[in-house]
């Protein structure tokens, strides 16, 4: 964002120049008055501040670890940035009850904890699994997406199976009252999304 414009989606990629750097490629989004910044600028800043919290945060709860992450101002409301908070916010919060590793999503970080890899069988099968039980838990919450909804959502399933598979006990949370429903640009889901307009009860 540089003037500060509602954005433009494309249907089509069109060649644009970086209003910061000046890197020319296609893209699908732009503001009406010509400004582009490529992935590298736009997730810079939000980056930056996502490895910051992940390393420095002192909390074993993944959901105040992503919270604080997501309230950067600097923050789009949608963006791969998330990809960053939901895997940060997890490790940081498994690192801190003791537990190594750090890896940007929760993929990754049951491949790091759990030492997934080639020929390992059930490392890997525990960390497909995990991958399988976010994406079946983010597919309904679609229509338009929400970065911020994916967040709570991955966390939510990955504490229960971080439980579950490896027996290590993170804080879980029902996450409601959402202060981003102003901002999504495409409209939010409102009564369709399970984290609108109720209050967050901690569950143990």
């Amino acid at each position: 964002m540089v003037c500060g414009s509602k954005l433009e989606y494309l249907d089509k990629a069109l060649e644009l120049r970086c209003s910061s750097c000046g890197k020319i490629e296609h893209g699908h989004i732009r503001c009406p008055n010509g400004h582009y910044t490529c992935d590298l600028c736009h997730n810079r800043d939000a980056r930056a501040i996502i490895e910051d919290s992940a390393r420095s945060t002192k909390s074993h709860d993944p959901f105040e670890i992503a919270d604080s992450m997501m309230s950067y101002p600097g923050l789009p409301m949608l963006g791969c940035q998330h990809a960053y908070i939901a895997g940060g916010a997890f490790i940081a919060a498994v690192r801190n009850e003791g537990s190594r590793g750090i890896a940007p999503a929760i993929g990754a970080c049951f491949s790091v904890l759990t030492g997934s890899k080639c020929g390992t069988t059930d490392a890997q099968r525990t960390t497909m699994e995990a991958v399988t039980r976010v994406s079946r838990a983010i597919t309904d919450l679609t229509g338009p997406s929400c970065c911020k909804a994916y967040v709570w959502n991955a966390l939510e399933v990955a504490v229960a199976y971080l439980k579950e598979s490896l027996g290590l006990s993170l804080p879980t949370h029902t996450r409601k009252d959402c202060p981003y429903t102003h901002k999504h640009p495409h409209g939010c889901r409102e009564e369709k999304c399970p984290y609108f307009g109720a209050i967050r009860r901690t569950r143990g």
